[in-house]
């Protein structure tokens, strides 16, 4: 596999990663007293531990390059110290806590089934796999898009960013605006975390690895699609449900 190919393949996958009931969450069709599952889900599966996650890229790397990318992600993750100022995990639980939900909640949460095959997925590709897969589940699949290809290439469509006013949790369920400080903080950083993730991906990646990493990618879209059906299924939501608001 040539760099055009797995770069090619990488982006294809990458194009996969979309939901049929994520609509229902950016439109205001779950009901609000449902959207704590989402939050919650979404905490323990992957929010809490993600700088963990990335850590153990960065453990398994041999490549210092590729550390330093590693290190001030997981620095900023950690610690907000070069733009958010708070560890990104506590901002995240600003969104729970600004929509009125028990923030106790989040301190012992059940997975769904769904949620729990992904994460068990999560830690065998950052733990057993070497440090191109960790790297590429935890730095290109968690913290990327279906709009990764415009990060090569400017001509591709971009992630949509709406005014922060226009945010789903501020416009369907009332999120005050100053909750959204992890929204800021990702667009502050979002640009310089893909290329860092797409360059360790592209320029160090062993051509022995390659089709590794990409098998993994493939298994991390279909795990993910499984984990956002089982949410969907708790939030009340169905493609029956979709249809007749559409």
């Amino acid at each position: 596999m040539d760099p055009s190919e797995f770069q090619e393949a990488l982006l294809r996958q990458m194009e996969r990663k979309t939901h049929w009931a994520w609509p229902a969450f950016t439109q205001g069709i779950v009901a609000k007293d449902k959207l704590h599952i989402h939050l919650e889900q979404e905490w323990e599966v992957y929010v809490r531990d993600f700088p963990v996650l990335v850590g153990r890229a960065y453990v398994q790397c041999p490549i210092a390059e590729v550390r330093r990318e590693l290190a001030e992600n997981i620095y900023e993750e950690e610690t907000g110290g070069l733009v958010a100022g708070k560890p990104h995990p506590e901002l995240f639980l600003e969104y729970p806590r600004g929509l009125g939900m028990d923030i106790e909640r989040f301190a012992s949460v059940e997975l769904l089934r769904g949620a729990h095959r992904y994460r068990s997925f999560l830690d065998d590709a950052t733990s057993k796999r070497g440090w191109a897969v960790a790297a590429a589940v935890a730095t290109l699949f968690i913290e990327g898009t279906a709009y990764e290809r415009h990060e090569l290439d400017d001509s591709a469509p971009a992630r949509p960013a709406p005014p922060l006013e226009e945010h789903p949790l501020v416009k369907h369920y009332g999120l005050p605006l100053e909750c959204l400080a992890l929204t800021k903080a990702h667009r502050a950083v979002e640009g310089e975390h893909r290329t860092a993730a797409w360059k360790v991906m592209l320029d160090h990646v062993p051509i022995g690895e390659r089709t590794a990493v990409v098998e993994a990618m493939a298994q991390a879209v279909e795990a993910w699609r499984a984990y956002r059906d089982a949410v969907a299924l708790a939030c009340g939501v169905t493609r029956k449900t979709l249809s007749l608001t559409a």
